[in-house]
């Protein structure tokens, strides 16, 4: 297996069929769902439909959601990526893990090695995060990293507000720094 990204605790990879059924326990619980404006799956088949959309995108854009792997008994925690967004033309940074792994820091050391990702390998210009408003802890993820506020929009026409953050290589580097 390939690994695109490794930190300190984990490894991260494209996403494949054989994530089925760890995606399917990520994806069917509805306390990781709350705050993503998804419904919860109902089944295996959605999910491995939802991977062959991450395989073309792999393929299309050279990056995308990758499985997130903890390397102290190479568990499966959940998934972290970036996501080209066609209706923003935008590229959007993205977690979510099971909950068994929330408040360890795991969000904060996979997106901050995604940044770099992003920024050194891919040589992106820009990156956005969008949470809901009342996703503080994904919020502090963004602001733990040295992304900053941009504005609050829906993300989807006919939805709630949500909070948009965004981040340069020049932006990154400043407030590592302070």
């Amino acid at each position: 297996m390939k690994y695109l990204i490794e930190t300190e605790r984990l490894l991260l990879r494209e996403i494949t069929l054989d994530d089925k059924e760890e995606l399917f326990k990520l994806y069917s619980d509805p306390e990781v769902q709350k705050y993503t404006g998804e419904p919860v799956v109902e089944s295996i088949e959605e999910i491995e439909k939802a991977i062959q959309t991450r395989i073309s995108n792999y393929k299309k854009y050279g990056f995308g959601r990758w499985a997130t792997i903890l390397k102290n008994g190479m568990h499966f925690v959940g998934w972290a990526g970036l996501e080209y967004l066609p209706e923003f033309d935008e590229i959007d940074l993205g977690y979510r893990f099971l909950p068994e792994y929330w408040g360890s820091g795991i969000a904060t050391e996979a997106a901050d090695a995604i940044l770099a990702y992003g920024f050194y390998q891919l040589q992106l210009k820009k990156i956005i995060a969008i949470a809901m408003t009342e996703n503080n802890a994904s919020i502090r993820v963004m602001q733990k990293i040295g992304m900053e506020f941009d504005k609050f929009a829906p993300y989807e026409a006919g939805s709630k507000e949500a909070i948009w953050y965004w981040c340069d290589q020049q932006l990154i580097t400043k407030n590592k720094r302070h």
